[in-house]
């Protein structure tokens, strides 16, 4: 995916949800500051925003390598909360498996940011990312 659609794509996404109320089974339910209403994934976007958008551009893979274990952790906490409730029946199986690949993008950023290079962390860092972004555009709406 190229910067501009991935761009467009976080535009699209913050759009969305400044206008939507979001919810997940078993999921603590806090005050939207990112325009999440679901815990987990505000903590996840808390921390994954600042390394995009600073740590990132200024090519600072300490920093990233650094943050690495507790961002796998609220990862994980977003695939331990499976498919969020609300979700169209026909979207309960692409949902499940975008979680499943965001998942795996854990596992190798997890994995690179141990004994990666420098390259290997910054792609599986933004595998991480676009697997969130995509997970987080596929939210249901609540009425």
């Amino acid at each position: 995916m190229t910067r501009l659609r991935i761009l467009a794509l976080c535009v699209l996404t913050a759009f969305l949800f400044s206008t939507a109320s979001l919810s997940a089974p078993n999921a603590a339910i806090t005050a939207p500051q990112h325009g999440f209403s679901v815990n987990e994934y505000e903590k996840f976007h808390d921390l994954l925003h600042p390394l995009e958008h600073d740590a990132l551009p200024k090519k600072d893979y300490r920093r990233i390598r650094s943050q690495a274990n507790l961002l796998v952790k609220r990862g994980n906490a977003i695939v331990k909360l499976g498919v969020p409730s609300g979700t169209s029946e026909d979207r309960k199986e692409e949902f499940a498996k975008e979680l499943n690949t965001f998942r795996k993008a854990l596992a190798k950023f997890k994995a690179d940011a141990r004994t990666g290079t420098d390259n290997q962390l910054k792609a599986s860092y933004s595998a991480v990312h676009d697997k969130f972004e995509m997970l987080a555009a596929m939210l249901p709406r609540q009425s």
